[in-house]
């Protein structure tokens, strides 16, 4: 067999070095604080990590086998664990001992014997709904995990119910209905135009599904709900399957097409679809959608030119990168002229944006992002106060970053952003991370608690927060709070 050798890659070096290993601890340690009373669940977040290396200088940073992680809070101790999740593609290379993928999504460059796989790498997202927790990436179907062990359970098309080839990468979990929104896009295969919406009950049953065509073989990595209307946007990333096939790159950025928007009916069908369109501009996150008499508005963080740098042009021509604003398109259902208006929310570059989760698709006053304001490479996380304008932060020091927060009210009925953000810090000196917890209304106080990892948290993209009783129930019992 070849030696396990990665390339000189930046991507591999530092923090980003592949770590390649599973942990479990059992109580870690609280160098500062404590546990808040009545914190108790689970947080599960779900990354990339390099099983072997690829053998190729073009590898980028979203790829990677899916690494779980889970940070269970319980009488007043948090333990830690974290596991691959065991894809199809990760099974085949760990029976190989070799990377099998080549170029990220484009199958033209497997191996031989992975030209037919699935390549999801369940690498993105935690979910839990109706009882099951799942593992997502948006080009293949789910992955269930056991909640306690994180144990793989397999791939699933939730009983037949899933009649695309793909799920998303960011659903929506409403914990006030129980409700599941979620979509598929390129659904019916690779470079496909096929879209389609899904909506499943508290108990996991679907009873919508909505196709449609999108303008263009876009890359849908996120989309928006509001309580009629579903936020679908499309950025001119774009597949060209000639550009695949002959081994290039999935997604090409074209940025004379233009940026398409579509309401689709939550509960309608396809006849009702409502169209808007732009100049082109990209993002990957939405914060939230709201429904305001006949307008629609969709704040999401916006960039005017390409949000993955790694994706040229089809002439090969990297963009110098462009800062991701707050910003808020909206669709007037009355004016019908097939346009959006666009305001800028914050004037300070963010990304990862949050919100309470009892709020998504309704009317809200606070937003959660990372903000990146130092020239030393370090991030903050932030919180907006979207009525007084007011931007609280929290740093967590020179030099080091923080990852995506999640929201935890006080108490299932607290008033909206009165809880916790649980926040992923990286210790870049030590080489070590830190889980934060945070007062979400006053970040600038500091850590109510901090939980030392004596290991890195190398990379973790979303997540999602379980209580203690909802990981019996199955079913959430939060309520929303009166100020």
């Amino acid at each position: 067999m070849e030696p396990i050798r990665f390339s000189d890659n930046a991507l591999f070096k530092g923090w980003g070095e592949p770590m390649r290993t599973e942990t479990t601890i059992e109580g870690l340690e609280i160098i500062q604080g404590s546990i808040p009373e009545g914190l108790e669940g689970t947080l599960y977040r779900n990354g990339a990590d390099w099983q072997y290396p690829s053998g190729r200088d073009d590898d980028i940073f979203i790829d990677g086998e899916g690494m779980y992680h889970m940070f269970r809070f319980e009488n007043g101790q948090v333990s830690y664990r974290s596991r691959w999740v065991h894809t199809e593609r990760y099974a085949m290379q760990a029976e190989a001992r070799r990377a099998l993928f080549g170029r990220y999504r484009n199958r033209y460059t497997n191996a031989p014997e992975a030209r037919d796989a699935n390549m999801g790498t369940a690498n993105t997202t935690a979910m839990f709904h109706a009882g099951h927790l799942y593992a997502l990436k948006e080009d293949d179907l789910p992955y269930e995990l056991n909640p306690d062990t994180l144990e793989t359970i397999g791939r699933t098309d939730m009983d037949g119910q899933i009649t695309a080839q793909t799920f998303t990468a960011h659903p929506k979990v409403d914990p006030i209905t129980n409700e599941l929104l979620a979509f598929a896009y390129q659904a019916k295969g690779d470079g496909t135009k096929d879209i389609c919406f899904y909506l499943f009950d508290k108990n996991g049953r679907k009873i919508n599904e909505v196709w449609f065509k999108m303008p263009y073989a876009a890359c849908v990595h996120d989309f928006a709900v509001t309580d009629e209307w579903i936020v679908f946007p499309f950025f001119p990333l774009i597949t060209d399957m000639d550009v695949v096939k002959a081994g290039g790159n999935y997604f090409q950025w074209q940025p004379d097409e233009e940026t398409h928007i579509a309401l689709v009916p939550r509960y309608g069908d396809a006849r009702d679809i409502k169209w808007f369109k732009g100049p082109a501009t990209s993002a990957g996150h939405m914060l939230n959608a709201v429904h305001e008499g006949n307008k629609v508005h969709l704040d999401v963080v916006l960039y005017e030119g390409n949000c993955f740098p790694f994706f040229p042009s089809p002439a090969g021509e990297q963009a110098a990168p462009v800062p991701p604003f707050l910003t808020r398109l909206t669709m007037d259902l009355s004016r019908n002229d097939g346009t959006f208006e666009k305001d800028r929310l914050l004037d300070v570059s963010c990304e990862m944006p949050r919100t309470d989760d009892r709020y998504q698709g309704r009317p809200y006053k606070h937003g959660f992002v990372i903000v990146y304001r130092s020239k030393d490479g370090s991030s903050s996380t932030g919180r907006i106060d979207f009525e007084t304008g007011r931007l609280d932060t929290y740093s967590p020091g020179p030099g080091n970053t923080v990852q995506e927060c999640q929201f935890v009210p006080r108490r299932p009925d607290a008033p909206e952003g009165d809880g916790w953000l649980l926040v992923p810090v990286a210790r870049i000196s030590e080489h070590r991370s830190d889980l934060v917890v945070l007062d979400a209304q006053d970040l600038a106080a500091g850590p109510v608690a901090t939980i030392k990892l004596p290991v890195r948290v190398r990379s973790t993209f979303h997540g999602t927060w379980v209580p203690a009783e909802t990981l019996k129930s199955g079913q959430y019992s939060y309520e929303l709070g009166s100020a």
